[in-house]
């Protein structure tokens, strides 16, 4: 079963220039044993896979989609001050001088997600297999492998970025926010990674939780974390980032009540989200075509 799923996967991936709808169509029966309209999407995957066809191949989502890239974006609508620090910008890992590098920091390709290497501690990292693994992902084009055009033209690179970290040593939440039309509707936190089982819980713009993912074990036993200090300036963030898209999720790291910026992600699990199950018909009527 384990191979035949392999050979499917790399079929699809070779097709997917060729035939994008063809393997669009595909992956979404795969994971939901239904097939995809394209002509009249309801739920929000399906309207995320109408994105990819109809609005994702356009200059600004290359732009945005580039983690490199997307800083010039940010800077541009006036909200550079919570960019990351950038330690450097590589077109190989060869160019990456590791003395010149803190103990800790961050590395990432800027095309596509998952193509990262988080570094706590210089002195153990083995930076030939580092660099064996950078140059690795430098060659894949991620575009293809579940239909994401707005990959597709980015000039891949590898970004330093200063590594974050709470004050208790471990990774600061994640806030992750779905915008629609401009206006954020709800936000994802990503809580309790650095025990390997992280917890997503998700709320409305007044800190109301949503009965979404693991947020419905919060409602039941009526305990939830109170609204952080620093919400709503990610929120006016989020505004901001949001204004030129259908739809875009803002992500934002909190760090002692400071926004730092994360990405802008255009196609969150690719439009083949099967956690969501009820959310995906309540998002899915946010998003306007």
């Amino acid at each position: 079963m384990k191979m035949i799923k392999h050979t499917v996967k790399s079929a699809l991936k070779i097709s997917a220039h060729m035939y994008p709808e063809f393997c669009a169509k595909t992956h979404y029966y795969i994971k939901f044993k239904k097939k995809l309209n394209l002509t009249n999407p309801i739920n929000f995957n399906e309207k995320i896979q109408w994105l990819k066809f109809n609005e994702l191949n356009g200059d600004i989502y290359t732009l945005c989609a580039d983690k490199y890239k997307v800083r010039e974006y940010v800077k541009s609508k006036g909200c550079g001050e919570i960019l990351n620090q950038l330690y450097g910008v590589y077109d190989d890992s060869q160019e990456i001088d590791y003395r010149t590098l803190p103990n800790k920091f961050a590395l990432k390709c800027n095309h596509g997600a998952g193509y990262n290497i988080i570094c706590d501690n210089k002195a153990s990292l083995d930076i030939e297999q580092t660099n064996k693994q950078l140059n690795k992902w430098l060659k894949q084009d991620f575009s293809s492998h579940f239909i994401e055009p707005q990959y597709k033209k980015i000039d891949r690179k590898i970004l330093c970025e200063k590594y974050i970290e709470n004050e208790r040593g471990g990774f600061p939440e994640d806030y992750k926010f779905y915008c629609f039309n401009g206006k954020p509707y709800a936000v994802m936190v990503c809580m309790e990674r650095e025990k390997g089982k992280p917890k997503f819980y998700y709320f409305d713009m007044s800190w109301n939780p949503l009965p979404f993912e693991d947020t419905v074990e919060l409602i039941n036993s009526n305990s939830y974390p109170k609204m952080p200090e620093g919400f709503h300036k990610m929120k006016e963030y989020a505004v901001k980032l949001a204004s030129d898209f259908k739809f875009v999720r803002a992500d934002f790291y909190l760090l002692n009540g400071n926004v730092i910026f994360g990405e802008l992600t255009f196609t969150p699990s690719a439009g083949l989200d099967v956690t969501l199950q009820e959310a995906d018909a309540i998002l899915g009527h946010q998003l306007k075509l």
